[in-house]
């Protein structure tokens, strides 16, 4: 038996959904014709969106995704770094480098969850909050990859970044709404061969994980 829904919950979220994919926001005329309700529907709807601050409306009258996202937004790191760790803490123990879930924060990759190896004498530091372009280092450059190649496999970077140390990184596949990589950074100069593939690996358990 099919559960009951709420229709206007259902809509409403449609209509968070709809300004999230565009840029330049959308008239009540168009969210009205991509929901298929009249106009007065959807005038209901972004009052009660906007009470909350999850949209604001400009003076064209334009509706977009307002600053309560945000604070919703800012939950989810936890959640996701919660069913990242066990995955991140296999690869850094497995190949004793330090291991990071990154994901993408506006323009930038964002490192939301670290786990360090414990049997090493010496391994790069790299803690949660560090910022830096996608298009710097692994991290950043196997999310990019992951926007043109369905199966872009891992992104490998020598010397560049955290003190010249070598990074391996792959993005995380099928996940909704999450844009991400994992990855590591080792000091070797020499990168094993095995080290790629595992991350790979590494990336799908923690997508698997988040699924």
């Amino acid at each position: 038996m099919t559960a009951e829904t709420s229709q206007t919950l259902d809509r409403g979220l449609r209509v968070l959904k709809l300004l999230a994919d565009t840029d330049h926001g959308l008239t009540v005329t168009e969210l009205s014709q991509r929901l298929g309700v009249n106009r007065t529907v959807v005038y209901r709807l972004l009052a009660t969106l906007e009470q909350h601050s999850l949209i604001r409306r400009d003076l064209g009258g334009r509706a977009r995704v307002g600053l309560g996202v945000l604070r919703l937004g800012r939950q989810v790191h936890p959640l996701v770094r919660e069913a990242a760790l066990p995955a991140l803490r296999s690869l850094a123990e497995d190949i004793g480098a330090t291991a990071h879930l990154t994901l993408v924060d506006g323009a930038e990759a964002l490192t939301v969850a670290v786990a360090e190896p414990t049997w090493t004498d010496f391994h790069v530091a790299h803690r949660p909050g560090h910022r830096h372009r996608l298009d710097q280092g692994a991290a950043g450059r196997a999310i990019l990859a992951a926007r043109h190649e369905a199966d872009p496999g891992f992104t490998l970077v020598r010397g560049e970044g955290d003190g010249g140390a070598c990074a391996a990184a792959a993005p995380l596949l099928g996940v909704t709404g999450v844009e991400g990589s994992v990855g590591v950074v080792m000091l070797s100069d020499a990168v094993p061969e095995r080290v790629g593939p595992r991350v790979v690996e590494a990336a799908r358990e923690v997508a698997e994980a988040l699924g």
